[in-house]
């Protein structure tokens, strides 16, 4: 199976399985992905994580985290830059999302990093997405 986006089927695969309310979700595992992962656990939208090792694919199995009511710690995500419409930003119009309740993910020269490290660390990327 071709992705021509990756980032993409991730961010469907995870908005897919909060709607069908799946306490866990399996995707492809790359560094990007795993990356993002990694944000998404510090941020606390996850529950956890792990890489199931497979000899053709590794897989990310991604557990969701959910409120009481059964209600998804993450109500929304969504991609920004494409393949065919990239989304570059400088340090000084590091997106927030909305007014800081949630994240932006952005691509730097220094690795994947949220929307708050990047503009501590003043420097602008690729913005990847946004979730809250």
């Amino acid at each position: 199976m071709s992705l021509s986006d990756p980032i993409a089927d991730y961010l469907t695969r995870i908005r897919n399985a909060i709607h069908a309310e799946h306490r866990k979700v399996d995707i492809r595992a790359s560094n990007m992905n795993r990356a993002i992962t990694r944000i998404l656990l510090d941020q606390k939208f996850i529950h956890d994580f792990l890489v199931i090792d497979d000899p053709v694919q590794p897989k990310l199995r991604i557990y969701l985290k959910y409120s009481a009511g059964r209600i998804s710690v993450i109500s929304g995500i969504k991609r920004i830059s494409t393949p065919g419409r990239r989304h570059y930003v400088d340090r000084d119009n590091i997106p927030r999302v909305m007014n800081g309740l949630g994240v932006a993910i952005l691509s730097t020269s220094q690795g994947v990093m949220t929307d708050k490290r990047a503009r501590k660390l003043g420097i602008g990327g690729e913005v990847l997405c946004h979730v809250w």
